[in-house]
């Protein structure tokens, strides 16, 4: 049997391995101030196929210390970059289907979750990385209203320690 071999796709996503920090800015509702939190995360490869990171840091505007773990690699059947992402203070596994813009190095994460206004119903959410260099990359979380439109509501600065 022949194993997959890595591709370019699978390549862009090692850049993450390593150990980073983050400060992040969230919106916790209408009319109220971003708030913001700070955390580490490691990540590390599995075989050349896979990607696990691990996020430990205060959750945004309020006292609790968040243990998340997201899973990424890239499907060639599906053309899709997939994974996943769960956190200690949530009960739903959300599963990416996601795109790459290589003029801009831009992942973006597609998933389906509760919605802010209803745990019961659910919405589309979009996760969306940007890779600025080596040593930088964005995180910004999203999600689609009603009528279409994207509302951000929280953004993430990745820096590189070692």
């Amino acid at each position: 049997m022949e194993f997959p071999k890595a591709t370019p796709e699978h390549e862009l996503l090692t850049k993450m391995v390593g150990e980073w920090t983050f400060e992040s800015e969230a919106v916790m509702g209408p009319d109220q101030p971003p708030m913001k939190g700070t955390g580490t995360e490691s990540v590390r490869k599995i075989g050349d196929l896979w990607v696990v990171g691990e996020w430990d840091g205060m959750m945004p505007g309020c006292d609790v210390n968040m243990k998340s773990i997201i899973t990424l690699g890239y499907d060639p059947m599906k053309n899709r970059f997939v994974g996943s992402f769960i956190a200690s203070v949530m009960t739903h596994m959300w599963l990416y289907d996601g795109s790459l813009d290589s003029a801009t190095r831009t992942l973006t994460l597609d998933t389906v979750g509760p919605s802010f206004d209803d745990p019961n119903v659910m919405a589309k959410y979009q996760d969306v990385v940007r890779f600025i260099d080596d040593d930088h990359r964005t995180l910004t979380s999203r999600l689609q209203n009603n009528d279409g439109s994207w509302m951000e509501f929280m953004k993430m600065t990745v820096t590189r320690t070692k």
